[in-house]
């Protein structure tokens, strides 16, 4: 399991002030859709310069007509980060022609697809859906592993179902992970670190609890030290 430190914060200055206290450390960094219209390619370089080691995940969950997406998934690939995601919603055939495009590249990154964003609880999501959350992120991530994807970002909670019904090895990325049982704040399906090994995890996201500590640095190494 590998943490994922979201750059959340109002500006980029605070991002990167935050970069910099966590640059000793083994970690992805997630720059979101705000920070990215924000500040664009120019953070993306501004991190890697801090430490070249860090990995750069670029959540836009992309979604789009297929030929659009994957125009997208090639632009960003072609801006140095190591993962990016896109809607399963959009369907197979989008998913198809993006990885078509992304194989065609060389050293491709990881490329993900959302299955049901953790701000929903199955009420919420029935509505637009039509489905509970559990059976519609497996179909999601059916079709995302039969569209030659790594993997879906989903909650904690589907993680393991979402393998039983692809394989072992398809990666899951958790968001609204409350390490240490912090406010699940605008998130309905938190979960703790010891709920996320149990599911198996490949990535966790962790945001508000690291980046609105007064010492952000002792958060993310002990997140490390119990995954």
């Amino acid at each position: 399991m590998q943490l994922c430190v979201a750059l959340d914060l109002p500006s980029k200055e605070e991002n990167l002030a935050l970069v910099k206290k966590l640059k000793s450390e083994n970690i992805w960094l997630k720059v979101g859709l705000r920070s990215f219209i924000r500040d664009g390619e120019a953070l993306l370089k501004e991190i890697k310069s801090i430490n070249p080691s860090f990995k750069i995940f670029l959540d836009l969950k992309i979604y789009d007509i297929p030929n659009t997406m994957a125009d997208a998934a090639e632009s960003v690939s072609l801006l140095g980060i190591d993962m990016f995601n896109v809607h399963a919603s959009s369907g197979k055939k989008a998913m198809q022609t993006v990885m078509q495009r992304i194989n065609a590249l060389p050293n491709p990154p990881i490329v993900l697809a959302v299955t049901a964003l953790t701000s929903f609880d199955n009420e919420s999501f029935e509505a637009i859906y039509h489905s509970s959350i559990a059976e519609k992120a497996a179909q999601f991530a059916r079709d995302t592993y039969e569209s030659g994807m790594n993997g879906v970002v989903c909650s904690v909670f589907e993680s393991r179902l979402i393998k039983a019904h692809t394989a072992p090895t398809f990666l899951t990325l958790t968001p609204g992970i409350r390490p240490f049982g912090e406010s699940s704040n605008d998130q309905e399906r938190v979960a703790d670190l010891e709920t996320a090994k149990e599911e198996k995890s490949d990535f966790i996201v962790v945001g508000r609890p690291i980046y609105l500590h007064a010492d952000p640095l002792s958060v993310v190494q002990k997140i490390l030290e119990k995954i």
